[in-house]
């Protein structure tokens, strides 16, 4: 039995203890989010259904880093080259053979998701080696490293990216025929929200069993002592190398869905900025945790949209000069801001928030 009479989290065995949803609680409170996550878009509108698309593809990419960086204690810097490399392989596995760019006419979405993740990793289990050698501060040089040589890259290859200035069309999202960026019974923003929705929840199931495997338990031991971890007899190189490799795989499938929705994109979105995004969502959200990594994606997909109405709420953030407030500068601004304060104030991020509440709530008169 997985309980007792009055200790209803009283568990007999590890396996129980350590199930994906080992309380009734978590079941219905899961079930009870799904729901909610698949009902949304019959009522929201479809700007807001772009913010929400735009945070469930960044969770996938967060959920990725947050296995290299949050449970194997790798730091990685260079996540926004990953994520190029998944979005310009589906986009030429999608694109139109006899377009001005490389393509190849594959327009079943799950075939070029699958393979854009696939190259990625291949970049990632490439990197990992010359990675597996380095710690912390070297480590995130070299992987910072990846981001400019990608985006040169990127841009020289034109072939490829377009180049520059005009760039190339996003991979076409085609389901069993079904053209999803095609109004119909329901809008482009619906269908393409319901698709990421799909593909979070097993990248999430599937990355949640990962780090309460075997494997998942030699990430922490890297992380908390890699010394000792060697001693133990884990093998430091392979954690490594399989902690940047399906991290690189996460960001590869993020990138192949990223450009979907608005169809075109060019090299300079894969630059610096978008890595400091994809820190600042595993640092929000909080490190070590899956749950964690889609909290921080939702904000920081939302910033944004928060960064264009905050100002008409306080004035001073005006622009005296054009009455109009650089937005972008704003929401760049509003990354540190949100980045220092949580590790001053809440290094768990959100995840330590809900920590905090629902510890209250369960012990409730007693909440000191």
């Amino acid at each position: 039995m997985s309980s007792r009479l009055g200790r209803p989290e009283l568990y007999t065995s590890y396996r129980q203890d350590m199930a994906l949803f080992n309380t009734r609680a978590k079941q219905i409170g899961v079930l009870a989010i799904l729901l909610l996550a698949i009902l949304l878009p019959l009522q929201l509108e479809d700007d807001l259904l772009r913010i929400g698309f735009t945070g469930l593809v960044f969770a996938i990419g967060a959920i990725g880093l947050n296995i290299v960086t949050g449970y194997a204690g790798q730091v990685s810097l260079g996540h926004a080259f990953f994520v190029g490399v998944g979005a310009y392989t589906a986009a030429v596995m999608s694109g139109d053979p006899d377009g001005r760019s490389l393509g190849y006419g594959m327009d079943f979405a799950p075939l070029w998701m699958l393979g854009a993740g696939l190259a990625a990793a291949l970049c990632g289990a490439i990197i990992a080696p010359i990675a597996a050698r380095l710690r912390g501060l070297y480590l995130a040089i070299v992987t910072l490293g990846l981001v400019f040589i990608g985006e040169y890259f990127f841009a020289e290859w034109t072939s490829l990216s377009g180049g520059d200035q005009v760039g190339r069309d996003a991979a076409q999202p085609v389901l069993f025929g079904m053209e999803l960026t095609r109004d119909g019974a329901y809008t482009e923003e619906q269908k393409l929200y319901w698709l990421a929705l799909g593909t979070l929840v097993v990248m999430a199931v599937l990355a949640r069993n990962l780090v309460r495997s075997r494997v998942g338990r030699a990430f922490a031991a890297v992380r908390d002592r890699d010394v000792a971890a060697g001693v133990m007899g884990v093998d430091l190189t392979r954690t490594k190398l399989v902690a940047f490799t399906v991290s690189s795989f996460y960001a590869g499938v993020a990138g192949s869905l990223l450009f979907a929705l608005n169809g075109h994109f060019s090299p300079d979105k894969f630059g610096l900025l978008l890595s400091i995004q994809f820190i600042a969502m595993v640092l929000i959200g909080g490190a070590a945790t899956i749950s964690g990594a889609i909290m921080g994606a939702m904000l920081i997909a939302s910033l944004p949209r928060i960064a264009s109405e905050l100002p008409a709420l306080v004035p001073f953030l005006s622009s005296s000069a054009t009455e109009h407030p650089n937005i972008f500068e704003f929401e760049q601004v509003m990354y540190g801001v949100l980045i220092i304060a949580f590790l001053l104030f809440e290094p768990r991020g959100l995840f330590g928030i809900w920590m905090r509440i629902r510890t209250y709530w369960k012990s409730f008169p007693f909440s000191y």
